[in-house]
């Protein structure tokens, strides 16, 4: 495509945002509209804070057959499935089952943790260039087990991340407390884990806020509190949206719409394989230091995040099928409260803690879509599910270099729609 183009970005999330500032680099002209009163209101308030490239897995893993029909009888199940005549989550579901074998694990884990491994490296580049702050810390994160059986079967990620040249280690008891102290106050028998010394942690609500102010200096021009209505087309192109405020033109628009992007290019009869799978956080001031986390814990057993964000305890986790709902039932904050609880007690004021939930996008394979597709003019960065964080600035970054017909620095090929084929359904032709 032609250098200096006027690039208009859906979506002021962490994709979008970012998506936005690599764009406006590169020398285009960049307009970002959102619905939302300003940058990260949805998604992107108040996830997990995890920049973790070696936990980048897909949900779809061998096990999760088994495990899912056991978590329906938990109280505490880290995958919830409220079932309804939704035949778009029913598609997304078989889908997703059909990408349980060890074989399709192991491919979809390796992109995503190639893309999340430079996507880290491009947030470091960016630290270094800008100074951007967002209660941002560079400590390595934790992933606890409490049995012996995922103890046991972590050999398969550990050979995912050797492979791809990521450092870890796998810890004893004794181990997980050196790297965590905290955890020197839990009862919960814990028998060991898995570190990942390279990994971060931060605020995504500070980052993308603080990039939004860093690229509106730079040019970028932000509508928010704008309706965005439908993509506007012209001899076969998208040529702009239509929103509340009038018809934006531009030479390429981006799609970063999370959840919502399906519905924003369904009426150009694309079927993009993304559902919102709905995720919840507690976030609560640290009152004792010692019993907090120094970094990120996540607890195996609920699927929870338990991260230090300054002088706050975040914690996210939990995937929930349930359409477009944003409900907050007191059960999801218990089960957060439990994990946090029984391995900081005494870390943080849970009583006094915020509850929050967003809908996460998430592709049955785990592997978000950035790239062109069918329609011309069209781009799109979405499907990220629980990783947007991770992977923003790479994601960005690719989407950028391709826009402007450039190789990206990693393999790219199979990020895009078109590794899906003509996708109708769970058994869309070319989906192997």
């Amino acid at each position: 495509m032609q250098v200096d183009m006027r690039v208009l970005v859906l979506g002021s999330g962490v994709i979008g945002v970012t998506t936005a500032w690599y764009l406006s680099q590169a020398g285009h002209e960049v307009v970002v509209v959102d619905r939302e009163a300003g940058p990260a209101l949805e998604t992107s308030f108040a996830n997990a804070g995890q920049v973790s490239p070696g936990y980048s897995a897909p949900w779809a893993a061998p096990s999760i057959p088994v495990k899912a029909m056991k978590w329906l009888l938990m109280r505490h199940a880290p995958l919830i499935i409220r079932p309804r005549l939704d035949m778009a989550m029913i598609r997304w579901t078989v889908a997703m089952l059909r990408n349980c074998t060890h074989t399709r694990y192991a491919l979809n884990k390796g992109r995503m943790v190639r893309l999340a491994e430079y996507s880290r490296d491009q947030l470091d580049l960016l630290r270094r260039e800008t100074g951007i702050a967002y209660d941002g810390r560079q400590q390595g994160t934790l992933q606890l087990f409490r049995t012996e059986k995922q103890l046991a079967d972590v050999h398969k990620d550990v050979d995912v991340l050797k492979a791809q040249g990521v450092p870890c280690e796998v810890l004893d008891p004794a181990g997980c407390i050196a790297a965590e102290p905290g955890l020197a106050a839990s009862d919960v028998g814990f028998v060991g884990g898995l570190r990942l010394p390279n990994d971060e942690t931060g605020d995504c609500f500070l980052f993308t806020n603080a990039l939004a102010r860093m690229a509106a200096e730079r040019g970028v021009v932000f509508h928010q509190g704008v309706d965005i209505q439908a993509l506007e087309t012209a001899d076969g192109r998208v040529v702009g949206a239509r929103t509340s405020q009038g018809v934006l033109t531009a030479d390429a628009v981006v799609v970063a719409l999370g959840s919502y992007s399906p519905r924003m290019v369904a009426p150009l009869g694309l079927k993009l394989p993304v559902y919102p799978v709905k995720g919840y956080s507690i976030t609560a001031r640290i009152v004792d230091a010692d019993r907090a986390p120094v970094s990120t814990v996540m607890d195996e057993s609920y699927k929870v995040a338990i991260t230090r964000l300054g002088d706050r305890i975040r914690v996210g986790g939990m995937a929930e099928l349930s359409g477009y709902n944003n409900s907050l039932p007191h059960l999801r904050r218990e089960t957060l409260e439990q994990s946090v609880g029984s391995l900081f007690p005494g870390g943080g004021d849970l009583k006094g803690a915020s509850y929050w939930s967003g809908l996460r996008p998430m592709t049955p394979d785990g592997t978000p879509v950035i790239g062109a597709c069918q329609v011309p003019g069209l781009y799109l960065n979405t499907g990220h599910g629980t990783l947007g964080w991770t992977m923003a600035c790479g994601s960005a970054r690719v989407l950028a270099d391709l826009m402007d017909g450039k190789t990206p620095e990693i393999e790219a090929h199979d990020l895009s729609l078109n590794r899906y084929g003509a996708w109708a359904g769970a058994f869309a032709p070319g989906y192997d």
